[in-house]
């Protein structure tokens, strides 16, 4: 005899979860137990890498493939569970996961009752038009150190990034700065910069140099720009922030238009690998060293 459709639908239900709770199981087994509150989920990049810098392994969190691609560090242990797309995280892996904390931002401010739902939420702004975010990404440090009994690691961590920023711009105070351009290229012909209410914006002029992108952002870089912008101030340098797209990357070794500015044509122009660019301290950390090596590297800032 033939399964009727609801016998099929509840047969389903139940292989589904018993496949998302072993999925899960697999994920959390052999991990540290937590005191209360570190039982942690997170739905944002940001706080997931403060997270990560505090020592505080998430049970759970969005897109790891890509945040090890685009972020780099710190690096993802491998017990944490993925949840799939920031955009739509998998509400039922997440539930399955048993956070007793939710660690999210105002970005997914559109899903929080739903997250309210599986576990308390603690929603924090890195980020905010025309607001530089390195004091509010100190400050959040603090804020979930102290809520997660890592003080001392949170209070370190706040040093250490701070210390570093300091040291390099100590580096590049040698030589006499020329203005920068911080990009990523969205096709041959267009960019995105980034803007002094960015991350990488904010560290730049932590370092000492000034940001040769001077005008209107919106959530910390303007898009789309066109490629002869750049050519608005052709003393500067020009930092390309990875990933390049492919077809950017071959089009511009044959453009005109790109050989033809001043900073391609004079040797002014470094490549970065990957950043995530709305990140938090360990995003600064990253930015302000790969940012210092390139440039002092290719004699950047020398007249």
């Amino acid at each position: 005899m033939s399964m009727q459709p609801t016998s099929c639908h509840a047969a389903f239900a139940a292989s589904r979860r018993h496949f998302l709770t072993a999925a899960v199981g697999s994920f959390l087994a052999g991990s540290v137990r937590a005191q209360p509150h570190q039982r942690t989920a997170v739905v944002d990049w940001a706080m997931f890498e403060t997270l990560l810098a505090l020592d505080v392994t998430p049970v759970a969190a969005t897109e790891l493939v890509q945040f090890r691609k685009i972020a780099v560090e710190p690096t993802v242990p491998s017990q944490v569970a993925d949840l799939g797309l920031r955009g739509s995280p998998n509400f039922e892996m997440l539930r399955l996961s048993n956070p007793d904390l939710i660690v999210s931002s105002h970005w997914f401010s559109w899903i929080q009752d739903r997250l309210q739902q599986i576990a308390p939420v603690a929603s924090y702004a890195v980020y905010e038009p025309g607001r530089p975010p390195y004091a509010p990404a100190e400050q959040i440090t603090m804020t979930l150190g102290e809520k997660l009994g890592r003080t001392a690691q949170a209070r370190s961590y706040i040093d250490a990034a701070s210390l570093e920023i300091a040291r390099a711009s100590r580096r590049l105070a040698e030589r006499t700065p020329r203005p920068v351009f911080l990009i990523n290229l969205g096709d041959a012909r267009h960019f995105r910069a980034f803007g002094y209410d960015s991350m990488f914006g904010d560290v730049l002029q932590r370092l000492g140099l000034r940001n040769a992108w001077a005008k209107r952002t919106s959530y910390a870089a303007a898009a789309p720009v066109p490629l002869e912008a750049l050519a608005e101030v052709p003393e500067a340098w020009i930092v390309i922030i990875s990933p390049v797209p492919p077809d950017a990357q071959s089009t511009l070794r044959d453009s005109p238009l790109w050989k033809a500015l001043p900073a391609v044509r004079e040797e002014r122009v470094v490549v970065l690998p990957s950043i995530n660019p709305f990140g938090a301290l360990p995003a600064a950390r990253r930015f302000a060293r790969l940012l210092t090596g390139a440039l002092a590297g290719a004699g950047g800032g020398v007249d």
